[in-house]
């Protein structure tokens, strides 16, 4: 009873801070599991023989229930249970209602055996709490006694092992990891190659030259939106990852400068930042609904000629807008751009490329505090770090969404030419989990031949000239009171942030409003944040 209600104590609170994940013992030594188990690792076999049917909660089937009904019609959960010989009752959430179902199953107290969820940024309190609370198992037995694959390459690659652990070497969870920089960068600006063509502009590096190509757009093909950005799920959330803001020396988030953490909003360069993008919006050159623009919206921008350039990724942007853009126009065409920057030939500051285990992880899976079949999930989740495990996940079942060509495994027309019409995009989430995420190490032969188009490919080579290592965060980990600390002050830095800059952009607060936006940042207690990030840094450094 003292177990169930802590955890419900626990869920409240999450209920209470769900909206500041955003932003950024006494119940571990009752664990169930490893007590009664063996000491010594035995080589699995899969499939494993087992009449016990195991329980998952996971949202990350979302995207493809627009195509199938439920999770286990999808061919990739039907064969995974095949592969590993065990069942699986999949407890699927509704889309958009994901956080909210996930909090009223911890406050039942009747938790299935494994959850798919980013404990790391988005439980408040991070995985030290969730592990506290019972909500889900420390894993450091269990992966010593259940998941030989996994233990073998944490073991093999120590540079990985120290980003998927806390600070005191606890593991969480089965972790989604991306094994090669390609896998690590897929972000960028783009615009309408036909039209620079068109108007005899080349691909602009320097805000300056991006400032002439939007005027260009606007003025000499009539767009109504020459540069559109999504502001959705949070205010300008394609410049998250330096793109124009960059230009000016700054992140939208904490960074590095110097060994010293900053937080980009709060530095007099950000200023600048917000002079140059009000000037763009009153000159025309910014998508008027700035402010508001979701996914559909750029879609519907950057296919329609409503808008010539935006910040998108290689395979859900220029993939998927070049495939419709053609259909209309025969010579549509994108081009990726550089990393903007201020001065002729200087290397991009920031860009995005993630970690081979992100600071906001996705894909990973805990054992949930109550489970009783701690070590039946832990070799059904291990299946994935097996040699076999990795093909199926990155490739499918040989001999029907791939084949063996030279030792190498090339995709089938069920995946690059779907008969059913589906996009490679949509046949690749049916049969494997390579394009999306999960307990797993991807593999980059997936993505040699998701990019199917050169544009794409030139794109990510283009994206990765940034030096972005040297000033971004590493993947850290705050303890439980500093993570409800920061959640809090963040919450309501990013809330004034968000509202300044887009008064500031479109001219509802003069640019003087930034003075005294600084001075409450003050307030706010953003030095207390940064303080807490360089503690967290500290403590990653001596892993």
């Amino acid at each position: 009873m003292q177990k169930k209600m802590k955890l419900i104590s626990s869920t409240l609170s999450i209920i209470m801070l769900s909206t500041l994940a955003i932003a950024c013992s006494d119940k571990t030594d009752k664990q169930p599991a490893a007590s009664s188990a063996p000491t010594e690792q035995t080589a699995v076999t899969y499939p494993l023989k087992t009449d016990k049917t195991l329980s998952l909660w996971t949202a990350d089937a979302n995207n493809i229930l627009q195509i199938k009904p439920t999770v286990k019609d999808i061919p990739f959960y039907q064969d995974w249970q095949k592969k590993t010989g065990v069942a699986i009752n999949f407890i699927n959430p509704v889309m958009g209602q994901e956080k909210e179902q996930l909090n009223v199953t911890l406050a039942s107290g009747d938790l299935p055996d494994m959850i798919e969820y980013n404990w790391k940024t988005s439980f408040p309190g991070g995985p030290e709490k969730a592990i506290k609370d019972g909500a889900i198992l420390k894993l450091n037995d269990v992966i010593d006694k259940y998941a030989p694959n996994l233990k073998k390459y944490l073991k093999e690659h120590p540079e990985i092992d120290k980003m998927v652990k806390t600070d005191d070497g606890t593991y969480y969870a089965f972790p989604f990891i991306r094994s090669d920089d390609s896998l690590m960068v897929f972000q960028g600006p783009m615009l309408r190659q036909d039209y620079l063509t068109e108007l005899g502009l080349g691909v602009p590096t320097t805000m300056d030259e991006w400032y002439t190509v939007l005027k260009a757009f606007k003025e000499k093909k009539g767009m109504e939106a020459p540069l559109t950005f999504r502001s959705k799920p949070r205010a300008l959330d394609d410049i998250y990852n330096g793109a124009f803001i960059g230009a000016y020396g700054i992140n939208r988030t904490f960074y590095l400068d110097n060994g010293q953490v900053k937080f980009g909003p709060a530095q007099p360069a950000y200023k600048d930042f917000l002079a140059t993008m009000r000037k763009w919006y009153a000159e025309g050159l910014l998508d008027k609904n700035i402010a508001t623009a979701d996914q559909k919206i750029q879609d519907a921008n950057m296919t329609s000629g409503k808008s010539g350039a935006t910040v998108s990724q290689a395979g859900s942007g220029i993939g998927k807008w070049i495939g419709a853009g053609t259909a209309n126009d025969p010579k549509y065409d994108l081009v990726a751009a550089p990393y903007p920057v201020l001065n002729k030939g200087d290397k991009p500051k920031f860009g995005q490329k993630s970690f081979a285990f992100g600071s906001e992880p996705s894909g990973m899976i805990a054992i949930t505090g109550s489970s009783k079949n701690v070590e039946l999930a832990a070799k059904f989740l291990d299946y994935g770090y097996s040699e076999e495990g990795h093909n199926f996940f990155n490739f499918g079942t040989e001999g029907v969404s791939y084949k063996l060509e030279n030792g190498n495994p090339k995709y089938t027309d069920l995946i690059m030419n779907n008969p059913e019409k589906f996009s490679v995009a949509q046949s690749m989430m049916l049969y494997i989990k390579a394009s999306m995420s999960g307990p797993f190490v991807q593999d980059k032969r997936y993505l040699d031949q998701y990019y199917t188009m050169k544009q794409q490919k030139d794109a990510i080579v283009t994206w990765q000239n940034t030096d972005t290592l040297k000033y971004v965060l590493p993947p850290i980990t705050t303890s439980p009171q500093e993570s409800t600390e920061l959640a809090k002050i963040m919450n309501e830095v990013n809330a004034l942030v968000d509202e300044t800059t887009l008064k500031i952009i479109l001219g509802a607060s003069p640019l003087d409003e930034f003075d005294k936006y600084q001075a409450k940042l003050k307030t706010l207690n953003i030095d207390r944040a940064v303080e807490i990030q360089k503690a967290a840094l500290d403590r990653y450094n001596k892993r």
